[in-house]
């Protein structure tokens, strides 16, 4: 544990299940954890929808050429950072930069879990903010006042609170049987619930950080006893600038 630092106070309320038996994301939670582990959490690098300036959700585009030097350089930043290994989305533009950045920090070859995919953006779906705004007048204002629990279709914050915390069992069991670090690569909109879940921020649904292309969020997990150690060391570094922001 970094010098200086005292372990957070357990919740002994924590750990309750939520929808699905997915335990909350607190103190109590990493103490499940064998050792020490550092949580690297990436988001995809620049797709062809991203450059399009489209909103793409389930929509499945590779990473453009920009995207692939944006993942080299992500793997060139994670090597030597002790990952054991790497889980990401199987997502077309997160499958292509895990693959590039595993290789790149010698990482082993990465597996793909639904769990950790992009959230499902309903009738925004394929569409820039102009055509949202043309097509769907009084859906773009409710998500303007909402986020995505304003538009129709789009996945409910219950049900990404819920995956949240099961991507996050998912992960804490990656750390356990690897024996090291982990890797995780998805995306925007998802990253930004397994940030709030463990502020056990579940109850509404706006964006609560910027998430640019192949930016990491590093997660500290220090298991101490019943209860753990655990702090964000960084919130979307970006190893190399992206040259088009875009949020989802």
């Amino acid at each position: 544990m970094p010098a200086g630092y005292t372990a957070a106070p357990m919740e002994h309320a924590g750990n309750r299940p939520g929808a699905e038996g997915a335990a909350r994301v607190d103190a109590r939670f990493f103490a499940g954890l064998a050792r020490e582990t550092r949580f690297f959490i990436a988001r995809h690098g620049q797709s062809v929808g991203n450059a399009k300036g489209l909103i793409q959700g389930l929509t499945d585009y590779p990473l453009d050429e920009s995207g692939r030097e944006q993942a080299a350089a992500l793997g060139a930043w994670l090597r030597d950072r002790g990952i054991a290994s790497c889980a990401a989305s199987p997502l077309a533009r997160a499958r292509e930069t895990a693959e590039i950045a595993a290789e790149l920090a010698g990482i082993p070859p990465p597996s793909f879990d639904p769990v950790f995919r992009e959230l499902d953006t309903g009738a925004f779906s394929d569409l820039s903010m102009e055509q949202i705004r043309a097509r769907y007048p009084a859906e773009h204002a409710a998500f303007e006042r909402l986020s995505w629990e304003g538009v129709p279709g789009a996945e409910r914050v219950a049900e990404l609170a819920s995956r949240a915390r099961l991507a996050w069992e998912r992960l804490r069991a990656e750390a356990n049987s690897s024996g090291g670090n982990v890797l995780c690569v998805s995306h925007g909109g998802f990253i930004q619930w397994l940030v709030r879940v463990t502020f056990g921020l579940e109850d509404s649904w706006m964006p609560l950080i910027p998430t640019g292309n192949c930016g990491v969020f590093e997660l500290l997990a220090v298991p101490l006893g019943d209860g753990a150690f655990v702090q964000w060391h960084r919130i979307n570094h970006l190893p190399t600038q992206p040259k088009s922001p875009a949020l989802f």
